[in-house]
């Protein structure tokens, strides 16, 4: 018995069976994850907080603008038959032809001679860029619709996706602006759905799927609400997307609005659908 307990005592003093220290051990490990962890979290926050930031300021130090603050332009004007149309342009920088070195270039211009044919064509420009569907309803709507249009292009959304406009909103604004457009005029209008912009050299993982979603998810709003005014929708993002994710002559200095190059394989594919 004596003997047994001996036995056991020296056991008990043996330093491998210590009590707590395992415990330690594994605290300490843990609080090495811990560390790992938090140091991914912060480069993680400061890589996708950099990556955001990056995108606005290249655009910004591009200092790219409206080439041409006329806003009213006649096509065909020499034309002795055919019939004077008003076409209007409503929408953001991508209708005002940002990108371009002159509005001759942007896609509307482009367009309009398309259209134009045997006909003069008086263009009147309300694109205002940097505009959200919201500013749209408050700053151009009523010009637009006073203007009593033959032809209407409406391509908005583009800051709605990048300013995180709720999908509710985005659906409530779009909603009002083609019940007065369609309530107000008998302009034959034409929804240009949400193209993707943006060079993968711009706008950098994990944004550009992002980004990507968001016109997706926005582009079936204005497909549904093509369908309850029984209006023309024209899908630009489809024909585009992979040109336009990739950065190359069809993008102007911040690789965010097309060149004149860009804005010409838009105006196609935009007469291209309204004529089918």
């Amino acid at each position: 018995m004596w003997y047994n307990g001996i036995t056991h005592a020296s056991g008990a003093c043996n330093p491998g069976s210590i009590p707590g220290t395992p415990t330690k051990s594994k605290n300490s490990y843990s609080m090495k994850k811990l560390y790992l962890l938090i140091i991914f979290i912060i480069i993680l926050g400061a890589y996708l907080y950099c990556s955001y930031v990056f995108i606005y300021k290249k655009i910004d130090w591009a200092g790219l603008r409206s080439p041409d603050s006329q806003k009213i332009y006649l096509i065909n004007n020499n034309m002795q038959s055919g019939k004077n149309l008003i076409y209007v342009a409503l929408g953001d920088s991508l209708t005002a032809g940002v990108g371009a070195d002159k509005y001759e270039q942007s896609f509307t211009y482009l367009l309009a001679q398309k259209i134009a044919g045997d006909n003069q064509i008086t263009l009147k420009d309300y694109g205002l860029p940097g505009a959200k569907t919201d500013d749209l309803i408050e700053k151009l709507l009523n010009s637009a619709i006073t203007d009593q249009p033959d032809i209407l292009t409406l391509l908005i959304g583009v800051n709605d996706v990048h300013y995180r406009v709720g999908k509710d909103e985005f659906q409530k604004n779009y909603d009002e602006i083609l019940r007065q457009l369609t309530a107000k005029t008998k302009a034959k209008i034409y929804l240009i759905n949400i193209p993707y912009i943006g060079a993968n050299d711009l706008i950098l993982p994990p944004y550009d799927s992002y980004f990507e979603s968001r016109a997706q998810e926005f582009n079936v709003v204005i497909k549904e609400l093509a369908e309850k005014y029984q209006l023309k929708y024209i899908d630009l993002y489809t024909p585009t997307v992979d040109q336009f994710k990739k950065n190359g002559p069809h993008y102007s200095a911040d690789s965010f609005h097309p060149s004149a190059e860009g804005y010409a394989v838009w105006a196609q594919i935009i007469y291209d659908q309204i004529n089918q």
